[in-house]
């Protein structure tokens, strides 16, 4: 498989709402960290995030964390 783009290396750090999101994985949308379809015709697909309540997330910018979707501070090592 591909290497995402880096987009950032920091989180996005936001106040969400309850819902399901479509998280980019690729790094190529316009509306990082969420998928606006850029992927289309590539190997990536988006990853479908279910968030149960109101919350703060850190969604990871650098497409390299190993909880997905999720910021693990993979973006310091890179």
């Amino acid at each position: 498989m591909a290497d995402p783009k880096i987009v950032q290396k920091k989180p996005y750090v936001m106040e969400m709402k309850a819902g399901k999101y479509a998280y980019c994985t690729c790094g190529l949308s316009k509306k990082d960290p969420f998928c606006d379809g850029a992927h289309k015709g590539g190997e990536f697909k988006s990853k479908v995030v279910i968030l149960e309540e109101d919350t703060k997330v850190a969604w990871c910018g650098c497409k390299h964390s190993s909880k997905g979707a999720f910021c693990d501070g993979t973006h310091n090592k890179i």
